[in-house]
């Protein structure tokens, strides 16, 4: 090792963690040139969108042809509308030049770094991270699967309403930090969060309704994916067994305040708890997330949560490409003004 190499090291050691980052993507982006990392991955991109041949995203027609190019990528006509698009229209890639920037920030996303703190990383302005954040999260919401498979626990938990980010409130004081409800236990001020996960780890986790969740709330939110051969395990909320009973599964209500969590060895809420459990620690380290933005953060938690909070290169790489095949038209204000809805 040379005399100025090692210097180099020793100062590189002595910078501050987001300047240590900085240097990190530097170095990844010089090893991996943008022209094969962002090119392969914008290939991999519209073969995933397009696995079942070219169709126009304004009028869903089949009847499409090259059209030259614009910004350096192919360009596509419709025969049917006459609209021209290209591989990233309507996708969280429409109309951005930065495919490596995307890249770096997705392993921000991963690592939980506050958008500011990411926007040094990147080397762009933390409004136009938070315009990726959400359109990217926004597309993620959207992967879905069919149906639960044999047990199926089902709980809630609850986080405080929130309007962080909102001017102007007047029917209450601002809060800091998140800041704590008025009412003990559950009231309407917390919004409910209802979790749903089988032993294979299908999950649903999202923002059921304003304060206790009741059985309408639960059908919206799980009905569709439950069938006859499923068993459902809850807590001892009445909701629940109503639910159960209405529906004609099999149901087993874990009483916690009897000492007893497992019944017949088999059937618990331990899963979801967990998950609650690690939701809670993860989400805290934002100070507080706007309401209307909270499904988004869940749908963030779920992805990362599954892959063990890695920021590897495929990981990074999977995030994109299942974001890539959703629609996504989102702008800044459409995102920024959006109204929290139940």
């Amino acid at each position: 090792m040379s005399k100025a190499f090692s210097n180099l090291l020793k100062h590189i050691d002595k910078l501050p963690h987001t300047e240590k980052e900085r240097v990190y993507q530097w170095v990844r982006r010089y090893v991996e040139p943008s022209s094969s990392v962002g090119g392969r991955l914008i290939k991999e991109m519209r073969e995933t969108r397009f696995k079942e041949g070219f169709e126009c995203p304004h009028c869903e027609s089949k009847h499409v042809v090259r059209f030259g190019n614009y910004n350096g990528r192919q360009r596509y006509r419709c025969k049917c509308c006459s609209k021209t698009f290209t591989d990233t229209t309507n996708t969280v890639l429409y109309r951005t030049r930065k495919g490596d920037e995307w890249i770096t920030f997705v392993d921000c996303l991963f690592k939980g770094y506050s958008l500011r703190k990411s926007a040094e990383i990147v080397g762009v302005t933390w409004v136009t991270l938070f315009n990726w954040r959400h359109k990217l999260l926004n597309a993620l919401k959207q992967m879905d699967f069919e149906q639960f498979e044999g047990i199926v626990e089902v709980d809630e938990t609850y986080f405080l309403y929130s309007q962080k980010g909102t001017r102007g409130i007047t029917e209450r004081k601002a809060r800091k930090r998140g800041g704590k409800s008025k009412h003990r236990g559950v009231s309407h001020e917390q919004v409910c969060v209802l979790v749903a996960r089988d032993r294979t780890k299908a999950t649903v986790s999202k923002v059921a309704c304003m304060g206790r969740v009741v059985k309408n709330k639960v059908d919206n939110m799980i009905g569709s994916k439950l069938t006859p051969d499923n068993v459902l395990v809850t807590d001892a909320w009445r909701a629940y067994k109503t639910y159960a009973k209405e529906k004609g599964l099999e149901h087993y209500s874990i009483k916690s305040n009897d000492g007893k969590h497992v019944i017949k060895g088999l059937y618990h809420i331990q899963n979801v708890n967990g998950l609650h459990s690690r939701m809670k620690q993860w989400i805290n380290r934002f100070k507080g997330v706007a309401t209307k933005y909270l499904d988004n953060y869940l749908a963030w938690f779920l992805f990362v949560d599954s892959r063990s909070n890695e920021s590897t290169k495929h990981n990074i790489k999977e995030l994109l490409l299942s974001s890539f095949v959703f629609e996504m038209t989102d702008t800044y204000d459409s995102l920024r003004l959006s109204k929290f809805l139940v």
